[in-house]
């Protein structure tokens, strides 16, 4: 049988939908984009911008606001990278302690090439406090780099109020939103956004296609492109485009329903309250009523997580980021809302699912309830806590 599935952050399963919109862009359909002499290549090209249509209404922008890159940390490295070589004369970059590796790695390369990066703190929630994005602004800060919601703890940000600060101050607003694209309502033009990255695979659509959303006007974002080679997107993102994954990501926005929401905040607090009724010392981190629907991050003090989760054997879930598990540290994330590296090394995160049932999450808490309760009664360290 194979593992209750509770790691639908770091990827979903392609909806069954979206794999059957696509078939057709594998075999008789199969043109490419660009090749507009013929009928295969415009009927290709056509369907592009069909899907560019459906997600920049996803968002409120113009479709020619769309560029379609090969996931979230490619916009996110075209979206920094190309306005810091666009603004040689600008010096400076705000971003956050909890943001994804994407968006840290990529402002620590700029800051090797001579740009200064401020790295705002957040609260023991994970939150962002507005005044100290504005405070931390300088005559020559160009870009804002904050995340919609963290893909560890779930927590949400005020993105509008960051965005109403940096078009009052003239400074671009870039958000990571890949846990929230498709989940949450984001407006770029009420919420001030200038660039957007998201990806398709976390809204049960294929793997290795994404966008960068960047404003066309009022103000212009102008990027110096990263991948040469062609001149595709506008010249802003060269590379054949793959159409049958453009197709799915397309399709996968359309099935994507705001009420999914609900069910998903009652199997998070149906699996919260059956852990905690059994295990009162586990720790929920994360905001408790700015949190994503499907994300549930616990410590469980004094047990080692990758214990636990090799011991959980019909559960599929991870200690966090899927992107940062060759790394044997402690989570950025859970260390910047304050947790010792012990609380962070007994840190699971449990994520939900469309296709996630009430029975597989009843199923999914006996067996956590049953690993946790073994692995105590075997921990010298836990019958010393309990002494």
């Amino acid at each position: 049988m194979n593992p209750i599935y509770l790691d639908n952050q770091a990827t979903t399963p392609v909806d069954p939908r979206v794999t059957k919109a696509m078939i057709p862009y594998l075999s008789e359909q199969f043109g490419n984009a660009a090749s507009i002499h013929h009928s295969l290549g415009r009927k290709a090209k056509e369907t592009v911008e069909h899907s560019r249509k459906i997600l920049a209404n996803e968002i409120n922008a113009r479709p020619k606001e769309i560029i379609f890159t090969s996931g979230a940390t490619e916009s996110i490295n075209l979206a920094i990278r190309g306005v810091c070589e666009k603004n040689m004369d600008k010096g400076h970059i705000i971003t956050q302690a909890t943001e994804h590796k994407a968006v840290l790695d990529t402002c620590d390369a700029m800051e090797k090439k001579g740009w200064d990066i401020t790295i705002l703190p957040v609260d023991d929630r994970g939150k962002v406090d507005p005044h100290s994005v504005k405070d931390a602004m300088r005559d020559d800060t160009v870009l804002v780099a904050i995340m919609h919601a963290n893909n560890e703890i779930g927590t949400i940000q005020p993105i509008a109020e960051f965005g109403k600060i940096c078009r009052k101050n003239g400074v671009l607003f870039l958000v990571d939103a890949c846990q929230s694209f498709g989940k949450l309502d984001i407006d770029v033009n009420l919420m001030h956004i200038d660039l957007l990255a998201a990806t398709a695979h976390k809204i049960y659509g294929p793997k290795g296609i994404g966008l960068l959303y960047a404003k066309s006007k009022d103000p212009k974002v102008e990027l110096v492109e990263q991948i040469t080679g062609g001149g595709h997107e506008h010249r802003r993102r060269s590379g054949t485009l793959p159409v049958h994954q453009i197709v799915g990501f397309g399709r996968a926005v359309t099935i994507c329903d705001p009420s999914e929401n609900e069910e998903l905040s009652f199997l998070q607090n149906m699996l919260i309250n059956g852990v905690m009724a059994v295990h009162s010392d586990a720790h929920l981190n994360g905001s408790t009523d700015h949190r994503l629907a499907n994300n549930i991050n616990f410590s469980f003090p004094g047990l080692d997580a990758e214990t636990l989760i090799i011991k959980m054997k019909g559960i599929a879930c991870s200690t966090g980021s899927a992107c940062s598990t060759a790394n044997l540290e402690p989570s950025h994330v859970l260390k910047a809302i304050g947790l010792k590296n012990e609380m962070a090394h007994s840190s699971i995160r449990f994520s939900l699912g469309r296709f996630n049932t009430k029975e597989e999450i009843r199923r999914a808490i006996n067996e956590i309830n049953h690993v946790l309760s073994s692995v105590k009664e075997n921990s010298p360290r836990q019958q010393l806590l309990h002494v």
